[in-house]
């Protein structure tokens, strides 16, 4: 699949920039207002996409130590007796339309869902929007940070019977070893799961609607849809989700100053 490149990202990011500063020079109203602060988070957004993919393209595809890692955290679930990864994958390719479309909803929904939830905080809950927003840049910020430790996914263990989802069935976001939107030996932690926890708690968190708790699915749907395409293992989540519970912290003390 092609995603917007850090090139177009960083091109965005400059026009955006220059809308927010010409639009000061304009009559102080509600529409210089709006078009100011809309240029400018579609700038700062657009200038942390273009760092991460950035990231992307260092030169960290060698998989040193991953599998061990991956067989690490292996046992490591079989000792906490964790559910199974291998048996949910086994569960879905029973059936070729789940696999097809937990492989569809694994690849296609984690970047519109995000996007679509930026855009419908920041123009129906705008005071809330800056705290999600900064938990959202740190979040992705550790990712690419603990992403320095390799750790393969599932799918790198066919000895242990799992099967790339991916590969079957298209549809990849990875393709060969150091190509790809995503990077292969990052699976710890799951920015996938982070990212869909940011969508899901956020809206339950701003929204007052009696049907807000339905988005919770979101997240659920996207757990098992990481481990059952054998691109993270449980863990990865557990740490995405720890991870994005500490940045709202930390964002809720600075605010709080």
């Amino acid at each position: 699949m092609k995603w917007v490149t850090w090139d177009q990202a960083a091109v965005s990011a400059v026009i955006s920039f220059a809308v927010a500063t010409m639009a000061t020079r304009f009559p102080a109203n509600r529409f210089r207002s709006l078009v100011q602060a809309s240029s400018t988070e579609l700038g700062l957004i657009s200038f942390l996409y273009m760092l991460w993919r950035l990231a992307m393209n260092l030169p960290l595809d060698k998989p040193s130590g991953a599998i061990e890692r991956a067989r690490q955290i292996n046992r490591l679930q079989h000792f906490l007796h964790f559910p199974s990864e291998l048996s949910l994958q086994h569960f879905v390719l029973r059936y070729d339309w789940l696999a097809r479309s937990t492989n569809f909803y694994y690849a296609v929904f984690h970047v519109p869902a995000m996007i679509a939830f930026l855009v419908w905080l920041f123009i129906r809950h705008r005071k809330t929007y800056p705290h999600w927003r900064s938990a959202l840049a740190m979040l992705t910020a550790a990712c690419l940070v603990i992403r320095y430790i390799r750790v393969a996914p599932p799918r790198f263990l066919p000895d242990l019977g799992y099967v790339d989802l991916a590969t079957r069935f298209g549809l990849s976001v990875y393709g060969p070893v150091g190509t790809g939107v995503s990077d292969q030996f990052a699976a710890m932690p799951s920015i996938h799961i982070g990212w869909a926890a940011i969508v899901s708690c956020g809206i339950i968190a701003a929204s007052t609607s009696k049907w807000r708790w339905i988005f919770l699915l979101h997240l659920i749907f996207t757990t098992l849809a990481v481990s059952a395409t054998g691109n993270h293992w449980w863990l990865d989540g557990v740490a995405a989700v720890a991870l994005l519970a500490l940045a709202l912290r930390i964002d809720t003390m600075v605010r709080s100053k």
